[in-house]
């Protein structure tokens, strides 16, 4: 695989796009988590011998994957993700134009137990252009929680920085969390068909953590 990094966002070579979101600092963060905050400890530029940086931020900043210890007392941390689980085929969902994605929304694209969803929602071309929190952010309902648990799907992702809002965000996390779904948020699929793709998204090893920023990789699936 060619790691060089195209001005679009793909990967050269193989035809891999890159959707995760680069981390910054002073890039948004979820309201009441700490700020992105990435320092030069050491700078060539300044005479140093070396360039050194470091990094300040929430495990559940920018991209990133959410373990079931999140939201459920004595439940695994990040480290025990199935790494099968992070690597296989997804499905692109587009759900544009809505402000809660419902199970009534889900259902006509006939999910199947196994399958790897990504939500492409309004948040992917509206709330990644600014630094700002866009408190009115897409994201999923209660009910569509509940089809996915009935589903038995692998994995959920989507567009901003929780896959919840509101008074019913942590029963989202509950939901799918305790059903054994990986939920990966802060993708941005702005540049994603819909369809079929292979995925990859690995986060870091942090040994019992409640999550960890991931690099996400998607490229659509042949025919």
């Amino acid at each position: 695989m060619t790691l060089s990094q195209s001005p679009a966002g793909g990967l050269d070579g193989e035809g891999w796009r890159d959707v995760s979101v680069p981390i910054r600092s002073g890039m948004v963060h979820y309201p009441g988590n700490p700020p992105v905050v990435i320092d030069f400890i050491h700078d060539l530029q300044r005479g140093d011998p070396e360039t050194l940086s470091q990094l300040s931020l929430s495990v559940h900043s920018g991209t990133h994957l959410d373990a079931p210890i999140h939201f459920i007392r004595n439940a695994p941390g990040i480290d025990r993700i199935p790494i099968a689980t992070l690597i296989g085929p997804a499905r692109l969902i587009d759900v544009p134009d809505v402000e809660a994605v419902t199970a009534a929304h889900l259902i006509p694209h006939g999910i199947s137990p196994g399958e790897r969803i990504l939500l492409r929602t309004r948040n992917s071309q509206r709330c990644w252009n600014s630094d700002e929190f866009v408190s009115d952010y897409s994201y999923l309902a209660v009910d569509a929680a509940r089809l996915l648990e009935e589903k038995r799907v692998r994995l959920i992702g989507i567009d901003y920085l929780s896959i919840g809002r509101g008074e019913t965000n942590p029963e989202v996390h509950r939901i799918l969390l305790g059903a054994g779904i990986v939920i990966v948020e802060g993708l941005d699929l702005s540049q994603v068909p819909d369809g079929s793709h292979d995925l990859i998204c690995l986060p870091l090893r942090l040994a019992g953590r409640d999550g960890s920023p991931a690099r996400v990789l998607v490229r659509p699936r042949a025919a």
